[in-house]
């Protein structure tokens, strides 16, 4: 059995897809851009604010999955520019400080 995860806290999905499926005690989550849940576009900024804000939503659909980020078990993180991977891995750290997932 499957249950779906919807939170008005993480942008809605922008296509056939939902934001979250819980299913034998796993949570399975979409994947995330740095969109403003109230506004519904591109947060202002860099590569930072940009972090921030994929890294707060995936923490609000697996808040409303009733999971953590302690939770996760595996990441996989795409950047435009790999000049920006040194900061997004300081940011990612912050959210991760302990006994962070698999990344891939």
């Amino acid at each position: 059995m499957k249950q779906i995860i919807h939170t008005d806290s993480a942008p809605k999905a922008i296509g056939p897809y939902s934001q979250a499926i819980v299913s034998n005690g796993l949570v399975f989550l979409s994947g995330q851009i740095p969109l403003d849940p109230a506004t519904g576009a591109i947060v202002e900024g860099g590569i930072e604010e940009q972090t921030v804000r994929v890294l707060e939503n995936l923490k609000a659909v697996l808040e409303a999955a009733g999971a953590t980020l302690d939770s996760v078990l595996k990441t996989t993180i795409y950047v435009k520019d790999l000049g920006d991977f040194a900061k997004v891995n300081e940011i990612y750290g912050r959210y991760f400080p302990a006994n962070p997932p698999a990344a891939g």
